[in-house]
């Protein structure tokens, strides 16, 4: 590893036309088709800026319902129309605004932070925005048209079900929400193979800033969190849809499934949406003080240990459902232990301010607000935690006022704060520090008008989700200051309005670091980000080496221009971040743009029952992901000159490849979704345990016939392994393999499928049933992929786009195949062994 004194990699004058070759690669869609660009910054203000639409139009719902409840017997809006409010304010800040938010603040900043040139997956992460942008739109007019969902954020069956909401507004949430979740789970994979693969020579894990790695810690929370969710809704709409009684009591589901599936997601999202906004205070902190962060390991382990603690606090939503109080006392203890690492950094920051000289910007104002807001809502919290108290307190109006106190003052504070602080790294002119300040005034003095009373509203009684109350229950002053101070609210972030509008001029020389901070996103940034990679040799580069900026700038660090041609970036070992090669990355195109555009008319259309046509935009929307993989394999190229005399490799497969570990992160996805599916199995049967009869799974005698399908398939991956690796023209066999091996796979689905049918088990007939031809959706899904993937490998191998060396499709389908043949045999043997193992 090089030392801050060594040569510099190209300490040599530049060769002729090496910027103008690079600038050539990078240049930038203009005019209307910008919506096909894929850079990083293009696509990350895309991102803030719908996100941010959704926060004011989430806010402005959260206005109307302050009105309503403002006085007593009020009738400015009826039941109906409120549920729906309610509903979609709660539906919008968390699922179209607070993790997409957060999401595209890692897709704006942590390229420049990372030293990359751009995240490695440039179109998947256009094409997760797109997919969010429409679907986000489309759901949010329901509104209009009067078929938004009315049943809460949470959507707690059996209100839900087909029975109490007949309508199409719960549909809309299960298919709409649920396609979202999925553009942010595409989101995180590409976060997590950016932070872990395309870090600068030399960013060690122990040198990598504290926002890339709350950004690591958020993606994958996301990767097991979200799935749980995503199978809750497609249980869900499974019911309504078909009449599968997952969650009907009386028919062998139960309600109280959904809360364990929702809340599984939704106590981790709370520390999804806060770890990245700690990320910011703990980059913000070290800038406005001058001094390098306070314990930065220990910073790192407590957010660890969030993320691993939060997974443990979901039945904290759940002390009044009669859970067994043995089970109530660990939860109880778990939802306040995760206090103490939030405490960690707490301490540091403030430990941070005392070794240096704070600094009084706008940014420091917000974190300074967030401290105090953030501190509240932890202290509510812990109170919560205390079964005895939750008890009283639960759902009234204290659970909305702590709710608000993590969630506003947990998120809402940093990311003003990264507004106010990232502002020059991407805008020509930085914003008003003046009008700043007014608007954290604002944010402060109004939300603890409005939401520190609710306190005392909730503790003398006021219940949630009512949409008006009867004068003289002493609820009527509070309720009207309430109101008041959600107007200072709205009035800040229209102050705030006005100043982008004043002062943000993306697109163009930024005004710079004009912080003197010392990380490297305050590197010179142009289309291509730097102008070369440097070598890092520390946490605040910037800070230790004061002349980096004028070498980065001159083309003297790594890969200075265009090695190949094309968009490059380099591709470092995942801990000590060695140099191992050249990624050459996807460019603009509108392959994944109507990728996007026909997946979200897909789902859409299914939710208005428009079948015919959600087939015909799902087979387009599957045609334009074909056209838009097809050219991300490209041919291996000669070794690139990054630099300093290192020649890399332009080409990796297996294990070395960026592509690999997407595909492993995806598995583990998956994964994570069917052993939801197994804990919703086994729920079911701790619930209603009379229908795991030997009769309910009579098919058991024909089970051999899937598994020497099975068998079949698995050898077939075995071999087009086999001749894959071997010389001579054996590409052939390859393709025989793929196709043969994936259709011996949908015939093992199907037989299994067919011989429960065969037995008379139907899904309607009770929560057991339903949960067999569950198993047999969630298995058809990977079956679907594979077989697509193999169509797609043997197109390529006709195309001469495959050999021993380039062999990065044949990878990723033999992880996703490998994957399909374990989770079929673990669905036999839960579907058809355990049932046997209880007569």
């Amino acid at each position: 590893m090089s030392r801050p004194d060594a040569p510099l990699p190209n300490d040599l004058p530049r060769p002729a036309g090496e910027l103008e070759r690079l600038e050539a690669a990078w240049r930038l869609a203009q005019g209307w088709r910008i919506v096909t660009a894929v850079n990083n910054t293009v696509v990350g203000y895309f991102y803030i800026a719908t996100a941010f639409l959704f926060f004011v139009l989430a806010g402005i719902l959260a206005l109307l319902m302050r009105l309503q409840l403002a006085v007593p017997g009020n009738d400015f809006l009826s039941q109906e129309t409120y549920n729906q409010i309610f509903t979609m304010h709660g539906t919008v800040m968390m699922f179209l605004f607070a993790v997409p938010a957060v999401e595209a603040l890692g897709v704006m900043l942590l390229p420049q932070m990372l030293g990359a040139r751009d995240l490695p997956f440039p179109r998947l992460g256009a094409f997760a925005f797109w997919a969010y942008f429409v679907g986000g739109l489309v759901f949010f007019c329901t509104l209009f048209f009067g078929t938004a969902p009315s049943g809460g954020w949470f959507m707690y069956p059996p209100l839900t079900g087909m029975r109490y909401s007949p309508d199409i507004g719960a549909d809309w949430w299960l298919l709409g929400i649920g396609f979202i979740e999925i553009s942010a789970i595409a989101g995180a994979i590409e976060i997590i193979v950016g932070v872990l693969r395309t870090r600068a020579p030399g960013m060690t894990l122990s040198r990598m800033p504290v926002f890339a790695w709350t950004m690591l810690v958020f993606a994958w929370m996301i990767v097991f969190a979200f799935p749980a969710v995503i199978l809750a809704t497609i249980l869900l709409e499974l019911e309504r849809a078909f009449d599968w009684p997952f969650f009907i009591g009386e028919r062998g589901g139960d309600p109280l499934l959904w809360q364990h599936l929702f809340w599984f997601f939704g106590h981790p999202e709370v520390y999804i949406i806060f770890l990245p906004a700690a990320g910011v205070v703990s980059m913000i902190v070290p800038a406005m003080t001058g001094v390098p962060l306070v314990s930065y390991r220990l910073i790192v382990v407590a957010l660890i240990a969030i993320g691993f603690f939060s997974f443990g606090l979901w039945v904290h939503h759940m002390f009044t459902t009669g859970i067994p109080p043995l089970s109530l006392a660990f939860f109880s203890a778990a939802s306040m232990a995760v206090a103490v690492p939030s405490g960690i950094q707490i301490f540091a920051w403030i430990a941070t301010m005392a070794a240096g000289r704070l600094r009084f910007t706008a940014a420091s104002f917000f974190v300074l607000g967030f401290l105090v807001i953030f501190t509240i809502g932890g202290l509510t919290g812990v109170m919560v935690a205390l079964v005895p108290f939750d008890r009283q307190a639960h759902d009234t109006y204290f659970v909305v006022a702590h709710l608000h106190y993590v969630l506003f003052g947990g998120m809402v504070f940093p990311l003003f704060a990264a507004f106010y602080y990232w502002a020059p790294a991407f805008s020509r002119r930085p914003l008003s520090e003046r009008l700043g300040k007014w608007v954290c005034g604002f944010f402060v003095l109004g939300f603890n008008v409005a939401f520190l009373p609710m306190h005392v509203t909730g503790l003398i009684g006021m219940p949630r989700r009512v949409y008006t109350y009867p004068a003289g229950m002493g609820w009527d002053g509070l309720n009207l200051v309430s109101t008041a101070g959600a107007f200072l609210v709205a009035a800040g972030v229209l102050l705030f309005l006005v100043d982008l509008a004043r002062n943000l001029r993306p697109f163009g020389q930024a005004a710079g670091d004009v912080w003197r901070a010392g990380t490297l996103e305050w590197l010179p940034n142009h289309t291509y980000a730097t102008r070369s990679i440097p070598r890092v040799n520390s946490r605040e580069p910037l800070w230790d080496q004061p002349d980096l900026a004028r070498e980065v700038e001159a083309g003297r660090h790594y890969l200075p221009g265009s090695a190949t041609g094309r968009r490059e970036t380099i591709v470092t070992s995942a801990v000590e971040a060695e140099p191992q090669y050249v990624m050459r990355l996807t460019g603009p195109g509108w392959a994944h743009l109507l990728a996007a555009l026909f997946t979200a008319a897909f789902f859409l259309l299914l939710t208005v029952k428009q079948v015919e046509l959600a087939a015909c935009c799902g087979v387009l929307a599957l045609v334009a992901i074909v056209i838009w993989l097809w050219e991300t394999d490209p041919a291996p190229a000669a070794a690139a000159d990054i630099g300093g005399g290192i020649r890399l490799p332009t080409y990796a497969s297996g294990s070395l490849s960026h592509s690999w570990w997407a595909m492993v992160v995806l598995l583990l996805v998956a994964a994570a979704l069917y052993l939801s599916y197994v804990f919703s199995y086994l729920y079911l049967w701790t619930v209603a345990p009379q229908h795991w009869s030997r009769n309910a799974a009579a098919a058991a005698d024909t089970s051999s016939l899937p598994v020497l399908a099975l068998a079949a398939s698995a050898l077939s991956l075995f071999l087009g392994h086999r001749f894959l690796r071997r010389e001579g023209p054996h590409l052939t066999v390859v393709a025989s393999a793929a196709g043969l091996g994936s259709l011996f796979l949908i015939a093992a689905l199907g037989l299994d499928l067919w011989s429960h049918w065969q037995s008379g088990l139907r899904p309607q007939a009770h929560g057991h049933a339903a949960l067999v031809y569950a198993n047999a959706v969630l298995q058809f899904q990977i079956g679907a992929a594979v077989l697509v993937m193999a169509a797609f490998l043997i197109a390529r191998i006709v195309a001469g786009k495959v050999d021993r060396t380039r062999r990065v499709c044949f990878d990723n389908l033999g992880l996703l195949w490998g994957y399909a043949l374990g989770q079929a045999g673990l669905g036999l043997v839960l579907t058809r062994g355990f049932p046997q193992l209880l007569e």
